[in-house]
């Protein structure tokens, strides 16, 4: 039968017992190591549930290497040797004498730590702020779209257009816009499915679109890495900054007020961040897809990492160096880390492009569309690209065709 006041009694101590029951680490009193017989102590627990860096020493190097096995014909025979826990933490630490039946790069390697905080960076830091920087830059474009509305030819179409791109210049620009749009979503997929996808559709329907998603990623990655070279080769010259790029940055562009156009040529400040976020972080994105391609076969980070070292600049910044022995596992983990930061960065540049080429500017798309545009869209935003066309061939301004 239950007894309503010895429960209480014991409820009211509880709650009016002095702190000192409760564990308090910041007066704890450090416990020297040889007490625990070479194990963990209470300290070692608390800073490492601070998420501090401890010294593991005492069980890295307890790998039994003090106690190895006699001969078997020696005096006394096998006496014993390195127990498991000490194997297992010779493997685990990498310092075990291992033979693999195979010679790949990665065979000799059984146990890597690594993988596991690869794996919670992947589904938590990268996944939660990843996804927050595509909402946030589609809020802030949704958000200028109601403030500004869109951007209009001030005086309206001219009725006169001008070839503003060639057909080999708009097929280098689909390839790689229709190739990343592909890449940006079979790698969402990729990232988010399980949080997202599974849920809504379940496990079988997924695991269909999954295999489908890898093998898309993996080989619309080509068609990438092939527009990336012809883009650059083919509009690299119009791209050198310039003293007329700090004048349309400090008139923002003209997209903040009407009827402030500042001058530009062919390609304005804005369009050269574009094309040069495009070749640096794509460029990044495709060396970094090449080391997940090829497994263990172009490492990155260790030579990255020596170079780093060698400048000094971790120490500037107060940092130990950064690490140069990696396991080839650790090198595949760093290199999908890298590749998804970077592919975040570029999707949401690549968002504020397409706003600006679809619905935030009138005429903006027929740039890309049919390759030519209206004359006095062509005036307004680049003018000195303009006089520089036509004084080489006046005849390429010409009316709009019927239905055009």
């Amino acid at each position: 039968m239950f007894k309503p006041i010895p429960f209480l009694l014991v409820t009211l101590l509880l709650l009016v017992a002095p702190p000192s029951f409760a564990q308090d680490d910041t007066g704890a009193v450090p416990q020297e190591r040889e007490t625990t017989g070479g194990a963990q102590t209470l300290q070692d627990i608390l800073e490492r549930q601070r998420g501090l860096a401890i010294d593991d020493a005492f069980r890295r190097d307890a790998t039994g290497t003090e106690n190895p096995i006699p001969d078997i014909n020696s005096a006394l025979g096998t006496r014993g040797g390195p127990s498991d826990p000490d194997i297992y933490r010779a493997i685990r630490y990498n310092s075990a004498s291992v033979r693999a039946s195979n010679d790949g790069p990665a065979a000799g390697v059984f146990i890597q730590d690594g993988g596991m905080r690869w794996l919670a960076f992947r589904d938590g830091p990268m996944r939660t702020y990843g996804g927050y920087l595509l909402l946030g830059i589609l809020g802030f474009l949704a958000l200028f779209y109601v403030l500004r509305g869109r951007i209009r030819i001030d005086d309206g179409p001219s009725g006169v257009t001008i070839e503003r791109f060639k057909p080999v210049e708009r097929f280098g620009h689909w390839l790689i816009a229709g190739s990343f749009i592909l890449l940006g979503l079979t790698g969402l997929v990729s990232l988010f499915g399980r949080v997202a996808f599974i849920p809504l559709f379940g496990k079988d329907t997924f695991a269909t679109v999954a295999l489908a998603s890898k093998w898309i990623h993996n080989n619309v990655s080509w068609a990438f890495m092939l527009g990336l070279v012809l883009v650059l080769i083919m509009w690299v010259a119009h791209n050198i900054p310039n003293r007329l790029d700090l004048l349309w940055l400090a008139k923002g562009g003209g997209l903040f007020s009407k009827h402030a156009h500042p001058s530009s040529k062919k390609f304005n400040a804005g369009q050269k961040i574009i094309f040069w976020s495009v070749i640096l972080l794509g460029s990044s994105i495709s060396i970094s897809g090449l080391a997940l391609l090829f497994p263990f076969e172009i490492p990155l980070f260790a030579k990255t990492f020596s170079w780093i070292n060698a400048t000094g600049l971790p120490g500037l910044f107060g940092y130990d160096a950064l690490p140069t022995e990696m396991t080839p596992q650790e090198e595949m983990q760093l290199s999908q880390l890298w590749h998804s930061i970077l592919a975040f960065m570029m999707m949401a540049i690549i968002f504020a492009h397409i706003y600006i080429g679809s619905v935030g500017m009138e005429g903006a798309y027929d740039a890309m569309g049919s390759g030519e545009v209206d004359l006095e869209w062509a005036r307004q935003h680049h003018d000195l690209w303009v006089d520089e066309v036509l004084a080489k061939s006046p005849e390429s301004a010409k009316p709009t065709t019927e239905g055009g």
